[in-house]
């Protein structure tokens, strides 16, 4: 197969989209930027969708000139910039299989330009390479802040946190330890507390004891608490915490719990939603709608987090899609099938068109009040393939791994 990087003279049409290309991200330059701009994220209507096109035009066009990768899929598939002129064409741009990203390191742009290098696996499987630059990280937490603010979880109140991920002063390249990190500038910040450790031996451990340990320290001072991470480490500390100490503890109302990463290998342990929320609200002294899940992929980047209905809205700063996984074929809401994301924020790397593995559908309406939709998670696909932090982390609480 031929390489699609080497320099080979170029032929009349391929110079003619490229001129294309120039002009299409010439006349939509700072579209993204005026869309992450937007105070609202969870508005809808013709004036958003106008953003999101401009904005997918920009991106589209930018990575199409900058990974000669991508713009071997795009020739390939027949889509170039300047074809896309409607709402109505963006699930047009070739997507990139999610897959990709855990076999290739794609970049577009130069290397000197990463400032972080992400991936989502831990202690085994196959890994995702994510490299953002400033441009991109400047981007993605003005849009966590934007979504949060939304949702009305930001504050400026001193806030103490529990979280059930990996220590980033060590785990610094995991996309769960940077995603929680980014949770954390939600708030003006007090005590940080991560559960997960290393063992001194090259893995890593849930050390409880000094789960308990905070959680009580934290109880004593008083201040707004938030825990996050992994619901099965959150649900196992706080039944350890009853059982052992006897008692259930009290937070201050405005204190949350948000989770996220699923249950994964302990599907037979997985407590209902309801159920959850009850009881970790019992126990934590705070309100059951102030404990928020969320959906997320470190390829992907945009948080679909929980409302106080519990459910999960699409901002404005991406779209998903929902197609057959054997046809591809685009399914209307309510119909299940593959997630298909996209989102124009990255510049580093051309994942504005994603094609997952994950299994769900989309649904309308909120009592709420937002009007965007609703993403229903079904199930996470490729498990076994595809292997990441999450499950790695959870292998902390599997049968062998209990301490």
């Amino acid at each position: 197969m031929p390489d699609p990087t080497a320099r080979t003279p170029l032929d009349r049409e391929e110079l003619r989209v490229l001129r294309r290309a120039r002009r299409v991200l010439s006349r939509n330059r700072g579209a993204t930027d005026r869309l992450i701009a937007q105070r609202a994220a969870y508005a809808a209507g013709p004036r958003q969708d106008g953003f999101f096109l401009e904005a997918m035009n920009e991106n589209f066009a930018h990575h199409f000139l900058g990974c000669p990768l991508y713009r071997a899929r795009c020739l390939q598939a027949g889509v170039t910039p300047g074809d896309i002129r409607r709402v109505e064409d963006l699930p047009r741009i070739p997507y990139v299989f999610v897959t990709v990203f855990k076999r290739n390191d794609l970049l577009t742009g130069s290397p000197e330009k990463v400032r972080l290098t992400l991936t989502s696996s831990g202690t085994g499987g196959e890994r995702s390479a994510i490299h953002l630059d400033a441009r991109s990280l400047r981007r993605i937490r003005r849009i966590v802040h934007n979504i949060y603010r939304d949702l009305k979880m930001t504050s400026r109140e001193v806030t103490n946190y529990l979280c059930f991920t990996y220590d980033p002063a060590v785990a610094k390249d995991l996309g769960t330890a940077f995603s929680d990190e980014l949770l954390t500038r939600l708030t003006r910040v007090g005590q940080v507390h991560y559960a997960i450790r290393p063992d001194g031996q090259g893995g890593w451990h849930l050390d409880r004891e000094a789960c308990l340990e905070a959680l009580e320290r934290f109880e004593r001072e008083g201040s707004a608490f938030r825990m996050l991470g992994f619901p099965a480490h959150a649900w196992e500390v706080l039944q350890d915490y009853v059982r052992l100490r006897n008692r259930t503890l009290r937070f201050p109302l405005r204190s949350y719990v948000l989770t996220g990463g699923g249950w994964k290998t302990l599907g037979d342990r997985e407590i209902p939603k309801p159920l959850f929320r009850s009881e970790v609200a019992r126990i934590l002294g705070i309100p059951q709608d102030h404990i928020r899940d969320l959906y997320g992929m470190v390829e992907h980047g945009v948080p679909y987090t929980e409302c106080e209905a519990g459910r999960m809205h699409v901002p404005i700063h991406s779209r998903v899609l929902v197609r057959d996984p054997g046809t591809l074929e685009l399914l209307p809401p309510g119909q299940t099938g593959i997630f298909h994301m996209l989102t124009p924020y990255l510049s580093s790397f051309p994942a504005l068109s994603l094609l997952t593995t994950d299994v769900g559908h989309l649904e309308s309406g909120c009592p709420c009040g937002r009007s965007t939709p609703v993403v229903v998670l079904e199930g996470r696909g490729g498990v076994t393939r595809h292997k990441g932090c999450a499950l790695a982390a959870l292998d902390i609480l599997s049968p062998e791994g209990v301490e």
